[in-house]
């Protein structure tokens, strides 16, 4: 079958298979798709598809057989989702993370940045320099000035949280 001979077959079978599809699977959209599958898998197997004597048929059996393939997916996953429980209510955010979200997001972005990555990913200042480009000197006055500002956004009790306690890690001490 020569590309014209399959793109004329294509033309007027295509709207007749999906047609016979839809009735089946009940699903439009399911039925175009599955069918246009079929004409991929025909046309990967043109050859052999040259010799079949129903063509047509040939398509709407691979079309049927693949709707109700995706159909036994769709029930395993439903039956899958079924059977494993509903996790509990997990709770929200506690207030201190809320606090400290709200402190972050008045940090210049560069200073947000390098006390996340410092202190919530725990990345070392070397690793913070080498992931936002900036040098070492630059990242350590970014943590210093955020822990700061930090200090003066958040209660006492909550700068702790990000290491602003006047503790600096030894890495984050100039050498």
């Amino acid at each position: 079958m020569t590309e014209d001979e399959f793109d004329a077959f294509y033309a007027s079978a295509f709207p007749r298979v999906v047609g016979q599809v839809y009735s089946f699977t009940g699903d439009h959209g399911q039925a175009q798709d599955v069918v246009q599958e079929a004409f991929v898998r025909a046309w990967d197997r043109r050859r052999d598809f040259l010799t079949t004597e129903a063509p047509e048929a040939w398509i709407r059996t691979v079309a049927m057989r693949l709707a109700v393939s995706h159909w036994r997916r769709a029930r395993r996953w439903l039956e899958l989702v079924r059977r494993t429980p509903l996790p509990e209510h997990a709770p929200g955010p506690g207030p201190e993370h809320v606090a400290l979200v709200a402190a972050l997001r008045q940090l210049p972005e560069p200073q947000r940045l390098a006390i996340v990555l410092h202190h919530l990913c725990d990345l070392s200042v070397e690793q913070v320099a080498s992931e936002t480009g900036a040098p070492t000197g630059t990242v350590k006055a970014r943590l210093s000035r955020g822990r700061a500002a930090l200090a003066e956004l958040l209660p006492a009790s909550e700068v702790g949280v990000v290491g602003g306690s006047g503790e600096e890690k030894e890495e984050d001490r100039g050498r």
